[in-house]
């Protein structure tokens, strides 16, 4: 996932009763975005739902005990996500609103190693980083975590192609460069340590992925 800096919902034991939450209802589960009560029940079941989902992946989240952690009433999660997948998919929704900003330090070799070592230290996270393992294995068998997935991947891309696009205008890459391969280019990498080769994510593996990305993208290989 591209420059994700995810700090995660800080979701404190929120107590619910069993009926939902005012104004969720009508819409698709895990698509609302609500305020005040209603905020801090989705906070605080988004959290239980990101430690279900380190402790025992995707086939073991149970919305029944998500609600048991949130201390939340179950019939409350029942109605609002309906499903695992929907619990998923709004986690992932949060975790996108609540990513960090692109850099902007004026040059795409700074930008893209800000980049890259942010991923590093999602990924490298004890927490952050079993957490999207979890996720990206569930994508691959439940069709509406790989939308939801997609989804994440898309905001986060283009969030860090203005870096891309800038270093075009200033004439530091050809014109026509894709912003959003220059960006997938740095965290390819980096994810590969973290789902298969199990190499160190360290600020080096994250420096060197950054400065192949910038050759590479001077060299016009991203040019569409």
């Amino acid at each position: 996932m591209a420059s994700e800096g995810v700090e995660g919902a800080e979701g404190a034991g929120v107590s619910g009763s069993s009926g939902g939450p005012g104004g969720v209802d009508g819409g698709e589960p895990g698509t609302v975005r609500p305020g005040g009560r209603t905020a801090r029940v989705r906070e605080a079941v988004l959290r239980a739902a990101g430690d279900a989902l380190v402790e025992h992946g995707f086939d073991g989240l149970d919305l029944a005990d998500v609600a048991r952690r949130a201390e939340v009433g179950k019939t409350t999660v029942y109605r609002r996500w309906s499903a695992p997948a929907g619990l998923v998919a709004d986690l992932l929704s949060d975790m996108a609103e609540q990513s960090l900003p692109r850099a902007d330090t004026g040059s795409l070799a700074e930008d893209l190693r800000a980049n890259a070592r942010l991923v590093v230290r999602t990924l490298a996270d004890p927490r952050q980083g079993a957490l999207f393992a979890a996720v990206i294995a569930a994508a691959t068998c439940d069709p509406r975590t790989a939308d939801a997935l997609h989804r994440f991947y898309a905001v986060r891309i283009a969030e860090w192609s203005g870096c891309v696009e800038a270093a075009v205008g200033r004439g530091e890459l050809p014109a026509g460069t894709d912003p959003g391969e220059v960006i997938a280019a740095v965290s390819a990498p980096l994810y590969y340590r973290l789902l298969a080769s199990g190499a160190p994510l360290d600020e080096a593996a994250a420096d060197r992925a950054a400065a192949a990305a910038v050759a590479a993208a001077r060299e016009g290989v991203y040019v569409r």
